[in-house]
């Protein structure tokens, strides 16, 4: 059986480094198989690969890298993520969405909240504590956003699909 494809935002690579640092140092390592990523779909149906690919290409073509920014610390009961503020991010994945309605599940068909998660699934103090802790050097702050990514979901690592970079 085919796995559902997930499509995320790429950072630029000294984001990404620093998310995954956070992300080692603070997500279970048990349940820590992915890097830290912006997801953009959680469930696309595989069957429809070659269009997937064909669409991330058309729309990294057409536009520069979005503009983005970190613009705030989230508490999610057992999780800590960073609030990912990017009006150009969110009008590509409305543009996709289009062009994917009736294949989206009702996840994919809300309206996001970009996020980049560096602790999931501990017990609620333990992600209060951390909250806390990123709260004290927290300024707002410019992100990279380098590409698209699409990958397989197989319930524990992504199976890398394809990368696209955005143009310039």
């Amino acid at each position: 059986m085919t796995a559902p494809i997930i499509i995320t935002a790429d950072m630029g690579k000294a984001d990404q480094a620093w998310a995954n640092g956070l992300r080692r140092a603070h997500f279970p390592a048990a349940r820590n198989f992915v890097d830290a990523h912006i997801t953009l779909f959680h469930h696309l149906p595989p069957s429809h690969l070659p269009e997937i690919k064909s669409r991330l290409a058309g729309l990294v073509a057409d536009y520069p890298a979005p503009v983005a920014f970190l613009g705030d610390i989230m508490l999610l009961g057992k999780a800590v993520a960073f609030r990912v503020d990017s009006p150009e991010l969110l009008s590509m994945r409305e543009a996709l969405a289009d062009s994917f309605r009736g294949l989206l599940i009702p996840q994919d068909q809300a309206q996001p909240r970009l996020h980049i998660t560096v602790q999931n699934k501990v017990e609620p103090p333990v992600a209060k504590a951390l909250h806390a802790h990123l709260l004290d050097n927290f300024r707002p702050r410019p992100l990279a956003i380098s590409g698209l990514s699409a990958h397989y979901y197989r319930g524990g690592p992504w199976e890398h699909i394809g990368r696209w970079s955005f143009r310039g």
